[in-house]
């Protein structure tokens, strides 16, 4: 029985070194009937971690390197993990030590129990900021409001996931990237682990502020349609709300003329409330035509330009 764990890299040479010792311990504590492999993806960095991951698998031949040919970005990483592993099930985790190897075991014994995705739950988020506590907080209410398919809260990507479901989720033409989602939409029977997550060891996180908010639109635009509903929704209010300033302003003129040179401002006000309406429905309605067009150039998500230990 063979696991596969998947850790996308970029530019985390600094803690390459304590991940692989902390690593090597859980792979000497794994039983003697299980086989794990583990696949660096590394996506583009500009630092050593590709060379330390590369010494790494002439040394152990149960690490493997894929270099992608330049940063796609966290999510097409993990994929490109996905398509080279060979397990029976797969876990993906971060590099920084955030995602503690030491769950692991616990996460295979969940799956031999019968559970086809493990996913790992945070209860405590040490070292993140109150923006990023608050900010999680809102897009997981925003989830649950805006679409169909329910995502456990306080999860990120760190899951192990059955031969099953990845199979499936590489079937997906998606080009809009939000793992973790398509993972809860495929469905099977999903089982969450606790734990406490520690701060960054070293560096910075890659994950900036405009990276998350493009992750958290993706994930709100590829599981819902409720935003284009919302858009009409609020279209027909606009509307009735326009016949009704227009019946105003007819009484006014026929019953009380001398007002007729009155309400410039409420006028100002009402075309520019209007405008800024059509401008972000526009802009939802035009967030959903880029997706479109996205889908439609059929563009590989990765391109891998070294494997490493693969075959």
């Amino acid at each position: 029985m063979l696991v596969s764990i998947v850790i996308p890299v970029f530019n985390e040479e600094d803690v390459l070194p304590i991940l692989s010792g902390r690593l090597d311990a859980v792979l000497d504590s794994i039983e003697n009937n299980m086989s794990l492999e583990i696949i660096f993806v590394d996506d583009g960095s500009t630092d050593d971690s590709a060379r330390i991951i590369r010494d790494k698998c002439t040394n152990d031949n149960r690490y493997k390197l894929i270099c992608l040919s330049r940063n796609f970005g966290h999510q097409a990483a993990i994929l490109a993990g996905l398509y080279e592993s060979l397990g029976d099930a797969v876990i993906a985790m971060d590099a920084d030590l955030q995602d503690p190897p030491e769950l692991i075991p616990t996460m295979i014994q969940e799956w031999k129990s019968g559970s086809e995705v493990v996913y790992a739950k945070r209860r405590e988020r040490n070292g993140d900021s109150f923006f990023k506590r608050a900010s999680a907080k809102f897009f997981y209410v925003l989830i649950d409001w805006l679409s169909d398919t329910q995502l456990p809260r306080n999860v990120g990507d760190f899951r192990l996931i059955d031969r099953v479901i990845v199979d499936q989720v590489k079937n997906l033409p998606e080009k809009s990237l939000y793992l973790r989602g398509m993972v809860s939409w495929v469905g099977f029977k999903q089982t969450a682990v606790e734990f406490d997550r520690d701060a960054r060891f070293a560096g910075s996180t890659k994950y900036t502020i405009s990276k998350m908010i493009n992750l958290a639109v993706d994930a709100l635009l590829s599981f819902s349609e409720r935003p284009l509903r919302l858009v009409t929704r609020l279209g027909l209010l606009m509307t009735l709300f326009s016949f009704s300033a227009v019946a105003y302003l007819l009484f006014s003129v026929l019953f009380e003329p001398s007002h007729g040179t009155a309400g410039w401002l409420s006028i100002i006000a009402t075309v520019l409330l209007l405008g800024g309406v059509q401008l972000v429905c526009l802009g939802i309605v035009g967030e959903y035509v880029s997706r479109i067009y996205r889908e439609t150039k059929g563009r590989p998500l990765f391109i891998i330009d070294e494997k490493r230990s693969i075959y």
